[in-house]
C-alpha cells in the first residue's frame, strides 16, 4: 500500500505575539487549514525571522514590551528584503485610531481579538491571494512600461502637432469668446441675487444636494402622478450612514463634513439621471427613484449603494470605512400623504440598522406595527416599574468538583397584567434602549441581595451560596454605582464577599482607565467580579490581567457544540487555561447534557449553569432546592 502524498503547504506565516495563548491557538488554526507556522514571541525575534525565514505573510501583535507592533512594522517596511511582505495586526486594541495607525506604518489588515478563526483563515488567504495578485500586476506592468516607451516618441509628435493647431484654434475665437462674455456677464449678474436665495432654500450647503424642501415637493408630484398613472412607480431609499458618529467624534466636525461631502459624491454615482438624491441633514441622505419598473430596480440600486461604499474613504490622511442600513418603500397610489412615504422609508432603514448594520430593508407594515407596539412596550415598562410588576428568578449555579450548589444567578422577569409572562429578550432591549435598564437593575441588585441574605439565615448549610447579578453598561457608568451597591449591601445585611457582579467585555471596551478604577473600588469591597459571555465581545487580552477579575464566564455558543470532537472544545480548553494563568475561575452557561457536563470536568471548569441542573426558579422554588441540598 504506498503511503499518502505529503499535503502541500499554503503558505508560510510568521506569528509574532507575546501572549502564549495567543501563539498556541493561531499554531493549532493556521497549522490543521495547511500552512507552515513560525512563532516569535518579541518585536526583535520576529524581524529577524522575517529577514531570514522570509514568510509568505506575518501576523503582528501591537501591545509587546519592548518593540511594539508599531515599530516592528516601520522596520519591516524601510528593509528592502521585508517590505513587500503583508502585514495583519491582531490586537485588543479595537478604536478607529488604533486602526488607522496600524494601515498609517503599512499594515494590510487588522484583525480584532478575541479573533474568530474563521475570520483568521479568511483574512490570512485574502492577503496571500493579494500578494500573488500584486506580483502579476507587476510583472504586467513591467512589460506595459516597455509598450509604453516604444510609443512615446510617436506621441510626442502627435501631441505637438495637437497643441499647435489648439493654439491658432483658440486664438482665432478668443475675440468673439471675449464678446460673449461680457454679454453673459451683464445676463448673470442680474440672475444672481434670485437664484442664489432659491438655491439656498432648496439645496443643503454642505454638500449641494437637494435638501427635504425640494424632497418633499419631489414626493408631491410623485405621488399625484401615480395616482393619475396606473403604469408609473417610484421608490424611495432612506439612508443612514453606519459609524459616521465614530469618525466625526474621532477626526473632527472639519473631517466628518469633508466625509460626507465624499459619501454623496459615491452616492450620486449609483443613480440613473432621473433619480434624484438628498440630503436630509447629519449622515442621512434620501433617494428619489423616478418611473422604475418594479421593487428589484429599488434593491439592486440598494446593493449597488451598499457595495459602492465598502471602498475605504481618505480623509486629511486617514482611511476610513463607512457602511449604511437602507430603508425601502415602494410608492404607490395608496398612500394619501408624502410625509408618510418618508415615514416608512425611515422605520425600515431602523429595521436594517437593527439587524447589525450595513443592511437594507423593504418597509411592510408590519415595521410600523412594530414601532407603535415599541412605543407601547417604553410607556408599559415605565409603569411596571411604578407596579412593582418585574419579579426575580434564580438560576442554580453547581460546583462541577462536588455536584453541589455553589450559588445563583439573579433573573429578572416581567408579570404583565395583560400579557402575561413577558420574555426578557423582548423588553431588555427595550429597557437598555431607554435607559430604564438603570432603575430596574438596581431594583433586582436589592431583591437578589435581600433574598441571598434570608437564605443564609434560614439555612445554616447554605451560607456560603454566593448571588451573581448582571450589571449594565448603562448602570455601570452611572456615577453613584459605588454609592448604590454599599447603600444596598448596608439595607440588606449581606456581606458584600457573597456577591458576584457580571459585566460584559463590551463594558470594559472603550474606557478602560475609569472601568478599572470601578472595578478596583469592587474589589476593596470583597465584592467578586465577572466577565460574563467571554469570547463573544471584543475584550483585550493585554488588560484582562491587570483587571481585578475573579471569574470567566464562558458564553453557550462554545459549550454546546463540546458533545463533539470540535474546534469549540479546543476553544473553551484556551479560555481555560488563560483563566487559570491569570488566577481566575471559569464558568460555563448552557449547560444541557451529561455530556456536557463530563467534558467540562475534564477540561478543568469549575462552575457551571443549564438546564441540566436547573432552569431558573422563582423564590419558592429555589427555597425547596436549598432545603434538599441536591447533588450532581
Amino acid at each position: 500500500m504506498s503511503s499518502p502524498s505529503p499535503q502541500v503547504s499554503k503558505g508560510n506565516i510568521l506569528i509574532v505575539d507575546d501572549t502564549p495563548a495567543n501563539l498556541e491557538l493561531l499554531n493549532t488554526i493556521l497549522t490543521r487549514a495547511g500552512y507552515d507556522v513560525c512563532v516569535a514571541v518579541d518585536g526583535t525575534t520576529g524581524l529577524e525571522g522575517a529577514r531570514y525565514g522570509k514568510p509568505d505573510l506575518i501576523l503582528l501583535d501591537i501591545m509587546m514590551p519592548g518593540m511594539n507592533g508599531y515599530d516592528v512594522c516601520r522596520h519591516l517596511k524601510k528593509d528592502d528584503t521585508t517590505r513587500d511582505i503583508p502585514v495583519i495586526f491582531i490586537s485588543a486594541l479595537d478604536d478607529a485610531l488604533d486602526k488607522v495607525r496600524a494601515f498609517t506604518v503599512g499594515g494590510t489588515d487588522y484583525i480584532a481579538k478575541p479573533f474568530q478563526f474563521k475570520e483568521v483563515l479568511a483574512r490570512v488567504q485574502n492577503q496571500l491571494t493579494i500578494r500573488d495578485l500584486q506580483q502579476q500586476l507587476r510583472d504586467r506592468n513591467a512589460r506595459l512600461q516597455q509598450e509604453i516607451r516604444d510609443r512615446t516618441v510617436a506621441e510626442a509628435e502627435v501631441r505637438q502637432l495637437n497643441e499647435q493647431l489648439e493654439q491658432r484654434v483658440a486664438q482665432r475665437t478668443a475675440e468673439l469668446e471675449s464678446a460673449n462674455r461680457k454679454l453673459e456677464r451683464e445676463i448673470l449678474e442680474r440672475k444672481r441675487a434670485q437664484e442664489q436665495l432659491m438655491y439656498m432654500a432648496l439645496h443643503d450647503s454642505l454638500t449641494g444636494l437637494p435638501n427635504r424642501v425640494l424632497l418633499m415637493e419631489q414626493l408631491d408630484k410623485a405621488l399625484e402622478l401615480a395616482k393619475t398613472s396606473a403604469d408609473y412607480k417610484f421608490a424611495v431609499l432612506f439612508i443612514d450612514c453606519d459609524r459616521f458618529k465614530v469618525v466625526n467624534d474621532s477626526l473632527g466636525h472639519l473631517a466628518g463634513d469633508r466625509l460626507l461631502s465624499l459619501i454623496s459624491h459615491r452616492l450620486e454615482l449609483c443613480l440613473r439621471p432621473v433619480d434624484t438624491l438628498f440630503r436630509l441633514g447629519g449622515d442621512e441622505f434620501t433617494i428619489l427613484l423616478d418611473n422604475i419598473d418594479s421593487l428589484d430596480d429599488a434593491i439592486a440600486t440598494a446593493e449597488t449603494i451598499q457595495e459602492q461604499l465598502t471602498s475605504p474613504f481618505h480623509v486629511d490622511g486617514h482611511e476610513v470605512f463607512i457602511g449604511a442600513s437602507i430603508g425601502i418603500v415602494l410608492g404607490t397610489a395608496e398612500y394619501e400623504r408624502s410625509e408618510h412615504i418618508l415615514r416608512d422609508a425611515d422605520a425600515a432603514m431602523y429595521c436594517a440598522k437593527d439587524l447589525g448594520k450595513g443592511r437594507y430593508r423593504v418597509f411592510d407594515t408590519g415595521m410600523h406595527v412594530r414601532a407603535v407596539n415599541f412605543l407601547q412596550l417604553e410607556t408599559d415598562l415605565r409603569r411596571a416599574l411604578e407596579r412593582e410588576e418585574f419579579c426575580v428568578h434564580y438560576q442554580p449555579i453547581i460546583d462541577l468538583r462536588n455536584g453541589k450548589i455553589a450559588g445563583f444567578e439573579a433573573l429578572v422577569r416581567w408579570l404583565h397584567p395583560e400579557r402575561g409572562l413577558v420574555s426578557p429578550v423582548r423588553f431588555i432591549p427595550a429597557a437598555e434602549e431607554t435607559g430604564l435598564i438603570v432603575p430596574i437593575g438596581a431594583w433586582v441588585l436589592q431583591q437578589a441581595c435581600s433574598q441571598l441574605h434570608q437564605w443564609h439565615q434560614q439555612f445554616p448549610h447554605a451560607r456560603h451560596l454566593t448571588i451573581a447579578v448582571n450589571i449594565s453598561v448603562k448602570q455601570f457608568a452611572q456615577t453613584d454605582l459605588l454609592r448604590q451597591i454599599d447603600s444596598i449591601l448596608e439595607e440588606t445585611g449581606l456581606n458584600g464577599k457573597f456577591l458576584k457582579l457580571e459585566i460584559t467585555e463590551s463594558t470594559i471596551v472603550g474606557n478602560y482607565q475609569a472601568a478599572k478604577a470601578v472595578l478596583e473600588e469592587l474589589r476593596n469591597r470583597r465584592i467578586q467580579l465577572s466577565i460574563d459571555d467571554f469570547g463573544t465581545g471584543y475584550s483585550s487580552l493585554s488588560h484582562l490581567h491587570r483587571l481585578p477579575v475573579d471569574m470567566l464566564k464562558i458564553d453557550r455558543s462554545f459549550v454546546d457544540p463540546i458533545d463533539d470532537d470540535s474546534d469549540e472544545r479546543e476553544i473553551v480548553q484556551a479560555i481555560v487555561t488563560l483563566a487559570h494563568s491569570l488566577n481566575m475561575q471559569v464558568i460555563a452557561e448552557g449547560v444541557e447534557t451529561a455530556v456536557h457536563v463530563a467534558q467540562l470536568r475534564n477540561l478543568g471548569c469549575e462552575f457551571g449553569q443549564g438546564y441540566y441542573f436547573s432552569k431558573p426558579l422563582d423564590c419558592e422554588g429555589c427555597t425547596e432546592t436549598i432545603a434538599s441540598d441536591p447533588q450532581w
